[in-house]
């Protein structure tokens, strides 16, 4: 197989549901390898990480897709996503970010910590009710949904009231980031992104009205104040773009985790004696089962070279962050899932001026819940068949039915 074929078959159904396979004949090709004209795959760690931290290796922003696709910009969807810092390049990438970027810092973060055990706790007690009498309770809808985006919503000031409405919204929405094949696919994406926008809009509003201190409040008054820091536009593609990230890889995290917990119930005993670090674990399901598994970059600038494979100006870089954390010449024996490594590096979260603003509070809410979970629940076993939703880029679970006596 070639890095074009593999594309192609990472793109079927059976591909997605379980891409390490054909990463592994990938990996047989070299770190990168030519994907077709004007393509280059990227596997190897090293390799992945050059890509990512080279700024010469640019977003495909609305710009790009403008003069490519121009028919991509009348679909709400791409165009909420395309003013958001994820898919935007320096200098709007940085003004932007700076901005959001404070809401992040480790103080901030850290402040959560309280917020987010007493959720952890609460939705435990929860779970125990639901499963009080051993029928299976679905581990995604009672817990890994709910508890980022507890979190998430908590962080930008989003009433209780409205938190249950977002899960359908936020999965139509992100067959965004999938490698689309079909632009009617779009169609339940587009209708999110605009009830997304105006919900937004209106609690903008709202908070501008009356101010409460949390992050809607700051960056819309920033949006009035100075527009020329982020425009009204712009508040409202972040606003949508912080609450997708910040629940979406969090709740496969979870449910990626639990379902290894159940393959290596070893690692579990090690968690519940505290023999395992639950920060290594973390580190561990993000390298094994990432739950982001593929971005890409376009190369910018002449002379651009991946390991050796020349990208010209133009070309399109598949980043198989999935892949990276599986390359043999970083890890040894990388497709056993071994929650004691102590050289981690995941790519799972990006690298560059686009790592994930969120990855430590992403880290923080598993290392508080799994532990939390197992403590509670000394006979959690799996209740049922889990399912995988049918993604390739953002890897998770639909459902994960467990029973918790």
């Amino acid at each position: 197989m070639d890095g074009a074929s593999i594309i192609e078959q990472l793109m079927t159904i059976e591909g997605r549901s379980n891409p390490y396979p054909l990463y592994a004949r990938a990996h047989e090709l070299g770190p990168a390898a030519p994907a077709g004209p004007g393509a280059v795959l990227v596997v190897g760690h090293a390799a992945a990480n050059q890509v990512l931290r080279n700024p010469a290796f640019a977003l495909e922003d609305t710009e790009d897709l403008a003069a490519d696709y121009a028919e991509l910009l009348a679909h709400p969807s791409i165009e909420l996503l395309g003013r958001s810092i994820l898919q935007r390049n320096a200098p709007d990438h940085g003004r932007v970010r700076s901005l959001v970027a404070s809401a992040f810092n480790a103080r901030r973060v850290a402040a959560l910590r309280p917020a987010a055990e007493a959720a952890v706790h609460r939705m435990l007690d929860e779970l125990a009710d639901r499963g009080a009498d051993g029928s299976p309770v679905d581990f995604m809808d009672a817990f890994a949904f709910r508890l980022p985006v507890e979190v998430i919503c908590e962080l930008l000031g989003v009433p209780a009231a409205d938190r249950f409405r977002f899960r359908g919204l936020v999965s139509d929405l992100t067959v965004v980031l999938e490698l689309i094949q079909d632009f009617a696919e779009l169609a339940a994406a587009d209708a999110a992104a605009l009830e997304l926008s105006s919900y937004f809009e209106e609690l903008s509003a709202e908070r501008l009205a009356r101010p409460t201190g949390d992050l809607v409040s700051e960056l819309a008054r920033t949006a009035v104040d100075s527009p020329d820091r982020i425009s009204g536009e712009e508040l409202l593609s972040n606003l949508v773009l912080l609450l997708v990230a910040g629940f979406e890889t969090t709740t496969n995290l979870l449910g990626n985790g639990l379902a290894l917990l159940f393959r290596h119930p070893e690692a579990a005993g090690g968690l519940r004696t505290g023999a395992i670090d639950p920060a290594l674990f973390t580190d561990e399901v993000l390298r094994h089962d990432s739950p982001v598994q593929v971005t890409s970059r376009i190369s910018t600038a002449p002379g651009l070279d991946v390991a050796g494979v020349p990208a010209p100006t133009g070309t399109m870089v598949f980043v198989m962050l999935g892949a990276a954390n599986h390359d043999p010449a970083r890890y040894l024996r990388p497709d056993r899932f071994d929650p004691t490594r102590t050289d981690s590096q995941p790519l799972s979260f990006g690298g560059g001026p686009h790592y994930c603003l969120g990855s430590q509070l992403a880290r923080l809410e598993n290392d508080i819940a799994v532990p939390a979970l197992l403590d509670r629940f000394p006979r959690l076993a799996p209740g049922g068949v889990a399912t995988r939703r049918d993604r390739l880029v953002l890897r998770g679970y639909e459902t994960l039915p467990v029973i918790t006596r």
